[in-house]
């Protein structure tokens, strides 16, 4: 697919034996990433809610890089189903190099519309979700002495937003929680980095990019006046998953067209 075209230099990263498993793998940055690890050799394993959603993103990845990538149903929200999938990637691989949290939620609106519930839904999936699968990782990559974490948080971690306060709170949690697991971590061989991605064309952001408050946001906002493409997400992610960033860990590395140095 014409989206998730390799970026130049992406064939720089050798990622071959090393396995990874991508929540939120079945669409949107998720699936751009699971691509460009694909393209750079890794074994992945691609999670969503859906379990047909899944197991076609990775029938579509097996298919164009010819190597091991399977599709893995997961609520992570719930402990014990995440314990289940990263038992299901062991059982197949007998190792997990690379963990990327990309499964998350929006609600969007002011303050005085969201119901306390919303704001539930959003912390439970963005931020329990991710602590429930680093939480479930962590004991095999120290044990191995070798592993790489990768959170997805936000510009929105970052900066603020009006009409965001789930979202923006969830996201600014993910920004501790890398800091706080990258000390944790330290002296095992395990990183624990995160990116901070701007708006990109993803399902969740395509329904509001041609409303005025979407063009009025990446015009007011992003440096460089435009929205992501998925692809550009990609050399992010390969850099924080490889050896080659054995130095780098509780960074938070924007990639977000300019919107944090505003």
């Amino acid at each position: 697919m014409s989206e998730f075209a390799s970026l130049p230099g992406v064939s720089a990263f050798n990622l071959h034996g090393q396995t990874a498993i991508i929540t939120g793998g079945s669409k949107g940055l998720g699936l751009a990433m699971a691509h460009g690890l694909a393209s750079a050799g890794a074994k992945v394993m691609l999670v969503g809610r859906n379990s047909q959603t899944a197991v076609d993103a990775a029938v579509e990845i097996s298919e164009k890089y010819e190597l091991d990538a399977f599709g893995y149903a997961c609520d992570v929200c719930d402990l014990n189903s995440v314990e289940k999938m990263v038992k299901a990637a062991w059982v197949r691989w007998r190792r997990v190099d690379i963990l990327i949290n990309s499964a998350g939620i929006n609600i969007r609106g002011a303050i005085e519309t969201l119901a306390p519930e919303d704001f539930d839904r959003v912390m439970q999936s963005n931020v329990r979700g991710t602590w429930n699968t680093c939480r479930s990782v962590v004991p095999q990559m120290k044990e191995a002495g070798y592993g790489r974490i990768i959170n997805l948080a936000s510009a929105l971690g970052l900066v603020g937003l009006a009409g965001r306060t789930p979202y923006a709170s969830s996201k600014g949690a993910i920004v501790q929680m890398t800091r706080t697991l990258a000390l944790e971590l330290a002296h095992s061989g395990v990183t624990c980095n995160a990116i901070c991605p701007g708006p990109f064309l993803t399902e969740m952001n395509v329904p509001i990019a041609d409303t005025p408050d979407g063009k009025r946001m990446v015009e007011q906002c992003v440096a460089m006046g435009r929205w992501g493409r998925l692809e550009e997400i990609q050399s992010a992610a390969l850099y924080l998953a490889s050896p080659f960033s054995s130095y780098t860990t509780g960074s938070m590395l924007s990639v977000d067209g300019g919107w944090t140095a505003q």
